[in-house]
């Protein structure tokens, strides 16, 4: 066996993919899957399409092109707002796609005349966080007068992103400030948009009965795919955080002081270290690094290990508080952040394995 490597439970991923469907389909919620994590992996993309799921979500066009080739169906939507150069490979490939910019809304227009492609535009609004769409309260104006410049592309939508670069939380009152822009622009063009206010930390709303009934789209990813949800801080409780395992090889086992000797500067990342002096410890380095996980989202299956640092190619971990008697060779399991998670599974050398 090849290590380190990503097992992915395709069962446990199904599990939660279902219960996350019913619960919106509860609430007349469209689910968009997001598949930016596993790198549109096709084998999970067909798992999360094969529970019912209709529409998959994705950043990047390589991980979409890659999922249609391997015969996975649309409707895709585009997440990241598309760079002017990749516009014709977008039009071509999704149905649905969000904006934030005069510019680029007007340029797919343009294109899809040129295709005749029917496309969808969700015009993104930032209503606190400082991450993309046009600020809440020069919404409705600017959006209105955009839709009104569009000839084949539609205005289906508008759309916001919360707890991504602000850490800002979806609100019952944030929300609102979504439902009430709707309300104007259906008044003023005469449509029923939709609003794509949901992702993961949104859950919280539904559960607690507190989001409004108007928003009518979740685009998910790391509540199916890991269970988790980082922007609320919490594992989320009805799911299952087993889907996607770490597992790494241990290369030394030593006994070393916890302090290092000699005068001290930045680490190989940059970084001046900090150590807490707790004398001679047990200590293990695993055969995988920065270019592989982000160390600080490794959660331990032996909780007395202590996760201590990690160079681009090595972790160490200190093992002196647990019962485990560790030799070189032995494996050592972790469940991941949602950070941890999207390093390893853009890493080259993390092997991906399925059960």
């Amino acid at each position: 066996m090849k290590f380190p490597r990503l097992v992915i439970s395709l069962k446990k991923i199904e599990e939660n993919a279902k219960k996350v469907l019913d619960m919106l389909n509860k609430h007349n919620i469209e689910l968009v899957a997001v598949t930016k994590l596993v790198l549109g992996d096709p084998k999970i993309a067909k798992t999360l399409k094969d529970v019912g799921i209709q529409k998959i979500g994705e950043s990047r066009l390589d991980n979409i092109e890659k999922m249609i080739k391997n015969k996975i169906s649309g409707p895709f939507q585009l997440l990241r707002i598309p760079m002017l150069s990749e516009l014709d490979k977008a039009v071509l490939l999704v149905d649905e796609i969000l904006i934030s910019d005069e510019t680029t809304a007007l340029k797919i227009d343009e294109i899809a005349q040129k295709y005749d492609k029917n496309i969808e535009l969700i015009y993104m609004i930032d209503v606190g966080d400082l991450r993309e769409g046009v600020w809440f309260e020069n919404a409705c104006k600017t959006i209105e007068n955009i839709a009104k410049k569009l000839k084949m592309a539609k205005l289906s939508g508008i759309g916001t992103n919360v707890g991504c670069f602000g850490g800002i939380l979806p609100t019952k009152d944030n929300l609102n400030t979504l439902v009430g822009i709707k309300k104007y622009l259906d008044d003023k063009l005469n449509t029923n948009l939709k609003i794509s206010g949901g992702s993961t930390v949104t859950l919280k709303l539904i559960e607690s009965g507190e989001l409004p009934e108007k928003i009518n789209q979740f685009r998910i990813g790391e509540g199916i795919l890991l269970g988790t949800d980082a922007t609320g801080h919490r594992d989320i409780p009805y799911l299952s955080q087993n889907t996607v395992i770490l597992e790494a090889e241990v290369i030394e086992v030593d006994y070393k002081p916890s302090v290092p000797v000699g005068k001290i500067g930045r680490d190989s990342m940059g970084r001046i270290p900090e150590f807490e002096d707790k004398g001679w410890r047990k200590r293990i380095i695993l055969a995988i690094g920065e270019q592989d996980i982000d160390p600080n989202g490794l959660k331990p299956f032996d909780k007395r290990l202590e996760v201590l640092h990690a160079s681009s190619d090595h972790t160490i971990i200190d093992y002196t508080e647990s019962e485990v008697n560790y030799k070189i060779g032995d494996i050592l399991k972790f469940k991941l952040s949602y950070g941890a998670a999207l390093r390893a599974f853009t890493s080259p050398f993390v092997k991906k394995i399925y059960q």
